[in-house]
């Protein structure tokens, strides 16, 4: 397996040609559990829109893709969750990349009234890092301290020292080491604001608390947010008092620069590895997703063989492994490529 920051692009654009037998649907599991090495044939494009954190898996299956399949246009692009299903649901793009589930609301009936039918597909685990600065004296953050933070009423809040009176009224214990705050991270158009707020348990707390119903599933809104993860990570780097929160795979190809935050979610302080994540351990655990168009997939024999090949060993393995991601467990990995083959047949 090579290693390397490779997956580091913000849009990757590379060639492949897809895998004739697969797209045919001539191999019983649809291409999903090989190696990849299937004969080449295909020509055409593959338009990839979404998450930033799935994006450098999505880049390099694309690159694995192109090592033997040089005449297939793929692009891949990460400018959020939430503008990739606006992309998908108009009909732009193939696949979203999506670090949370399509909105059922709000997303889902755009792609049903434009006649999108897709499949959601999960193809890894995540653990949303809060980080910090390495010169930080902060170690372990409860879910009351990140609420205090991050939350809806924390307007204004710009050290730990007057962010700790809201965590000791929401429940906490108030006790965060003194330290002014620099906020940097994803905005809503960012699957992993969405996210953060639901496993932080941010709008429960909010509602609990009196915050009216249409602003109790929101962050703070005057911290530098940005789409772009390593904006984030550099951010954290920058300054002692900066905090954040990003994907793992940025906090773990950070370096020394940045401190992972341990997070209690009333079980004690618990870290972010690939060991608890793996196991949801870990309170900010999380899957990451691709939705391909099965409208496109069922008439484009180059998009059906390319996700065929995302859900091959090469993809569900080797590119998550790469892009320091958490692979699933078999069972899940099998489930996702039974899904697929279900969708498409």
């Amino acid at each position: 397996m090579r290693k390397g920051k490779r997956w580091l692009s913000a849009i990757v654009m590379v060639t492949a040609l897809a895998l004739v037998a697969a797209a045919c649907g001539g191999d019983d599991d649809g291409g999903g559990g090989g190696d990849g090495n299937e004969p080449s044939g295909l020509t055409g494009s593959v338009d990839i829109s979404g998450s930033s954190t799935v994006e450098p898996i999505s880049s390099l299956v694309s690159e694995l893709f192109n090592e033997s399949n040089p005449d297939v246009e793929i692009s891949v692009a990460g400018p959020g969750t939430g503008d990739g299903f606006t992309l998908f649901c108009q009909g732009d793009i193939d696949i979203a990349d999506a670090s949370r589930p399509i909105d059922e609301e709000d997303e889902a009936p755009v792609c049903a009234d434009a006649g999108i039918e897709y499949q959601e597909l999960e193809i890894a685990l995540d653990g949303i890092t809060v980080m910090v600065n390495a010169e930080s004296p902060i170690e372990c953050l409860t879910t009351a301290d990140l609420y205090a933070i991050f939350g809806p009423e924390s307007d204004g809040i710009n050290s730990t020292t007057d962010a700790n009176a809201l965590s000791k009224d929401v429940g906490g214990a108030g006790d965060m080491p003194a330290q002014d705050l620099e906020i940097t991270a994803p905005g809503e158009e960012s699957g992993t604001y969405d996210a953060f707020i639901d496993l932080a348990g941010i709008e429960d707390t909010a509602l609990e608390h009196g915050v009216a119903e249409d602003a109790a599933a929101a962050l703070r809104g005057d911290y530098n947010s940005s789409p772009n993860d390593n904006v984030i990570i550099q951010a954290m780097e920058g300054s002692p008092n900066a905090i954040g929160f990003a994907g793992f795979a940025f906090a773990e190809n950070a370096g020394d620069a940045i401190k992972e935050v341990q997070i209690d979610a009333g079980d004690g302080c618990v870290g972010p590895s690939k060991d608890t994540i793996a196991d949801a351990s870990y309170p900010l655990s999380r899957s990451l997703y691709i939705y391909p168009n099965l409208g496109t997939a069922g008439e484009d024999a180059t998009l059906e063989a390319f996700v065929d090949f995302y859900l091959s060993d090469a993809g569900l393995t080797e590119a998550v492994e790469e892009a320091n991601y958490v692979t699933l467990p078999p069972d899940r990995q099998e489930a996702t490529r039974s899904a697929w083959q279900s969708a498409i047949s």
